[in-house]
């Protein structure tokens, strides 16, 4: 795996950054308010309320030597402590939650397999890792090429990870999604769900991001074939004439065994 650092987009998608970018982000907003409403309601300057959010000892000590509303100052002191108090609460729950419910491992995992994705150019994206998708995922794996895929299904998702590809969790028909699987720098996206109507939807998708890859698709029946051309579709597959003529194939051509005489 490269250490080349992770790109900043990919690192805040992920779940447990946004997680922890909530109470990140109430934690800096309760110390904003903090240092204007200490200016505000005495005209402190920055330096002296931010030192006030730091020692609130020094609230006591300054109205010792000078005057002002040092019930008001410390009344909201009170607030603004109280919510520092919860907030740095609710940010050490998530880490300890996410560390020992293991996910800050699966996390910077999924991290490192987009960062790995957004380094690819000239793969295969393919969308559904069902059994067509496996069989095509495992033929391309064989022969050396590059593979991302793009499965709805958490067990799915966690199965080509497992089966060492890399994969993007997600509806391959949103943008985003297509977007985070390397459609744009990608040679061929194939449509392998066991869906039709869903593969041509993902078709017409990435038309939009990638126009000069490749386009297969995966279509129940021959009605569907038309649709998926002129939804952008190279090339229609169905696995079931497919298979028909393999078995066509092999009774035109049949394997004699040889007999053991014993």
């Amino acid at each position: 795996m490269t250490s080349v650092p992770l790109p900043l987009g990919a690192f805040i998608r992920r779940t447990l950054v946004r997680r922890l970018l909530r109470p990140v982000a109430a934690f800096v907003f309760l110390v904003v308010a903090g240092v204007v409403g200490f200016s505000t309601v005495h005209g402190v300057g920055v330096v002296d309320a931010l030192f006030w959010l730091i020692d609130p000892t020094s609230i006591e000590l300054h109205f010792q030597t000078y005057e002002g509303p040092a019930t008001l100052v410390k009344a909201y002191a009170i607030v603004i402590f109280t919510g520092l108090v919860v907030v740095g609460l609710w940010i050490g729950e998530t880490f300890v939650s996410a560390a020992f419910g293991g996910q800050i491992h699966e996390e910077l995992r999924h991290m490192q397999i987009q960062h790995e994705i957004d380094n690819l150019e000239n793969h295969v994206v393919i969308c559904g890792y069902g059994t067509f998708g496996k069989t095509i995922a495992a033929q391309l794996d064989e022969s050396g090429r590059d593979v991302v895929v793009i499965e709805t299904k958490e067990t799915g998702h966690r199965k080509a990870i497992d089966d060492g590809f890399l994969a993007v969790e997600g509806d391959a028909r949103h943008e985003q999604v297509l977007a985070d699987a390397g459609v744009s720098r990608a040679e061929t996206v194939i449509g392998a769900i066991d869906d039709s109507n869903v593969n041509i939807q993902i078709i017409i998708a990435t038309t939009q991001l990638a126009p000069g890859a490749k386009l297969i698709v995966r279509a129940g029946d021959a009605t569907y074939e038309s649709l998926a051309r002129q939804a952008g579709a190279d090339e229609v597959i169905i696995p079931e004439v497919v298979s028909g003529e393999q078995v066509s194939m092999a009774l035109s051509h049949p394997q004699r065994a040889e007999r053991r005489v014993s």
